[in-house]
């Protein structure tokens, strides 16, 4: 189960990441780390109920020490509380349209987005040499080549180059969809054709 940090966004009307930095300028980090720990519970809650435990390091020394940024929350836990969003267990397997977990339970999903994080882990998980270098876990084509993989693989966010890369490339996949899309649906519409009884 991976563990993750939920901090609110703000804290006593102040940005939680504002009032850290200046904590931290009369404050050793454990101190601070417990302070917005004890804030988080009283202001989100205990988020484990939730589904979503914490990692046992404090949020700034876990971002200190592996560059995990916490995660702020701006309505998520609204969303997991009321239902609209569900937290699911780790996943145990793929396959082409069902998702096992690792209780056991099965699933079945339209599309899967796996959000990786900051540090690419592909190669270790995506068993697919093509596109992505086991070296560094990035597309082997550089940017802006690097959206599209075989058999309807897309890959967003790989470009380093922030969030024009990523729309970037969201945009350019949004069109290859759409295109494969029309395609699917001409032939479709042929076959159907070829099925009706000539007059």
């Amino acid at each position: 189960m991976i563990k993750v940090h939920v901090l609110p966004q703000e804290m006593l009307g102040k940005s939680t990441f504002g009032l850290s930095m200046w904590l931290l300028k009369w404050l050793p980090m454990n101190l601070v780390d417990r302070f917005l720990l004890v804030a988080s519970r009283i202001f989100l809650g205990d988020t484990a109920r939730l589904g979503l435990d914490r990692p046992c390091l404090g949020p700034l020394e876990l971002k200190n020490l592996s560059g995990k940024t916490p995660v702020l929350d701006i309505g998520t836990l609204a969303k997991i509380k009321s239902g609209d969003i569900k937290v699911c267990p780790s996943i145990q397997r793929l396959t082409r349209y069902t998702v096992e977990f690792v209780n056991g339970s099965k699933e079945n999903f339209d599309a899967i987005i796996l959000a990786t994080g900051y540090k690419s882990n592909v190669p270790s998980w995506l068993k697919e040499s093509e596109m992505f270098s086991e070296k560094d876990g990035l597309p082997r084509r550089p940017f802006p080549n690097g959206w599209k993989g075989e058999y309807g693989l897309y890959a967003v966010g790989f470009t380093k180059r922030g969030l024009l890369g990523a729309s970037i490339d969201a945009g350019r996949i949004a069109e290859d969809i759409e295109r494969c899309w029309k395609a699917d649906a001409k032939h479709l519409a042929a076959f159907t054709r070829s099925l009706s009884p000539q007059s």
